[in-house]
């Protein structure tokens, strides 16, 4: 990892000595960004679990799920650019607890549900409210950490999807199984409400242990400050890229480009997040505990490779073909789960597979926009990339639950995503030049 030293100027501390600064940056924010990026994606991925009894007890068809399922991304998007602007005025803590408190009030109140119009309601509310946690996320990183330390940071950060699908499944599973029924309620309704109302309570915790910026930081002493300040502004001067201003973050067709990468590979993720207990259903899998316990094998694996493969990328500060590779087998692997059949344990070697291809590739993706903005623009583009991008989480569900509902099956909603991740690889390899993210050190 290279420390980067004003222009002109010799570093003023040792690497050793910069390098602990950041990790002691990394151990306070990392474990409670963690923590609410945990809660965070169990809230938004339980609707899997919960669509093994709702679907049935309340008469929805895999249409109704679909579109339900993706309302969630049109509420994301129309607040996503506007919350991150927000959060760059307002600041983050009083951004994440806005954000917080209303996501989990609004996931623990979908126990209600009753009819195809309410459910999409919530769908859409849980979407606006929670629109802006993660790019704001992102954006808070750039704040603490230079590009040279991003896609470890990201990736540490990032593998909370993982264990919220690697804890989802089996919390899932239980309550579905263990609470239907308790106290006139159905198992789907108390998985909602117990796993909604922690975020909220995080969100008050993560206002009274967050500092907006490095210069607010009582934790870290005046050397300290300066080193994290240093390095950041050192960045800055050295970064050609960094002439870009918040007006070029909307006109720029790279900031689009970038999306549009992102979207695809977050199809394919969608994919696994919204319909693998029902792919592990079709593996011949009944009971819901065991559908639930079967779907940590491929996010526990997936944690691992993830922190590898970003550690990987930030050593050899390359990027691009970082992303292309995982992406690519994520992609055959994913189509390969509809061909094979009848061993089960084969295609959950498939399965995991497709969830390493898909999933360890975004820290090493987060690295190249976050590189490629300035501080300036950093809030907006970062907001539209993950605005568009995440359009994916509607169009997955919902074209997959009308090809299920059409043709009862979802091979053919799982091969056009697979193709969907293949065109984002090329796009990726073709429109952004290695030079634009910084793959060698030229410091």
């Amino acid at each position: 990892m290279t420390t980067i030293a004003p222009v002109g100027a010799a570093p003023l501390h040792s690497r050793s000595a910069i390098d602990a600064v950041f990790k002691k940056v990394a151990w306070r924010l990392i474990p409670i960004l963690f923590l609410a990026y945990v809660v965070n994606f169990v809230d938004r991925i339980n609707i899997g679990y919960a669509q093994l009894q709702m679907k049935q007890e309340l008469g929805f068809t895999d249409a109704v799920y679909g579109l339900g399922a993706g309302l969630f991304f049109i509420g994301y998007f129309a607040f996503e650019v506007p919350s991150n602007l927000m959060l760059e005025k307002l600041g983050a803590r009083i951004t994440i607890l806005r954000i917080m408190l209303l996501w989990g009030m609004t996931s623990a109140a979908t126990l209600f549900v009753s009819t195809p119009v309410q459910f999409y309601i919530a769908r859409f509310f849980l979407g606006l409210f929670e629109a802006g946690f993660f790019p704001g996320i992102m954006l808070y990183l750039t704040y603490w950490f230079p590009t040279g330390h991003r896609a470890r940071i990201v990736a540490l950060f990032m593998t909370a999807v993982v264990i919220a699908g690697l804890i989802s499944g089996p919390i899932s599973g239980w309550i579905l199984k263990d609470m239907n029924g308790a106290y006139g309620f159905q198992g789907w309704q108390w998985m909602f409400l117990l796993e909604g109302l922690p975020s909220s309570f995080l969100g008050i915790v993560l206002y009274l242990y967050l500092d907006d910026k490095p210069k607010d930081a009582k934790w870290l002493s005046p050397a300290e400050k300066e080193i994290v300040i240093r390095n950041l502004e050192a960045e800055k001067v050295a970064d050609v890229s960094h002439r870009h201003t918040l007006r070029h973050a909307f006109s720029d067709p790279k900031v689009y480009l970038l999306a549009f990468v992102y979207f695809t590979i977050t199809c394919g993720g969608y994919v696994l997040s919204f319909w693998m207990p029902t792919i592990i259903r079709g593996f011949g899998v009944s009971d819901v505990l065991q559908i639930g316990l079967y779907a940590t094998i491929p996010y526990g694996i997936t944690a691992i490779a993830m922190i590898l493969w970003a550690r990987s990328s930030d050593t050899t500060l390359e990027r691009r073909w970082h992303y292309a590779i995982p992406a690519l087998i994520g992609s055959a692997a994913l189509a390969l789960t509809t061909v094979i059949s009848g061993n089960f344990w084969l295609s959950m070697a498939l399965l995991t597979l497709a969830a390493v291809g898909l999933v360890s590739p975004l820290p090493v993706y987060w690295a190249i926009p976050t590189a490629y903005l300035s501080q300036t623009a950093a809030a907006a583009g970062i907001a539209i990339i993950t605005s568009i991008g995440n359009l994916s989480g509607f169009v997955s569900p919902f074209v997959i639950g009308q090809i299920k509902t059409s043709t009862g099956s979802t091979t053919l909603g799982v091969y056009l995503m697979a193709g969907v991740i293949v065109v984002g690889v090329l796009v990726l390899l073709v429109g952004v030049p290695a030079r634009m993210v910084h793959e060698r050190e030229e410091t």
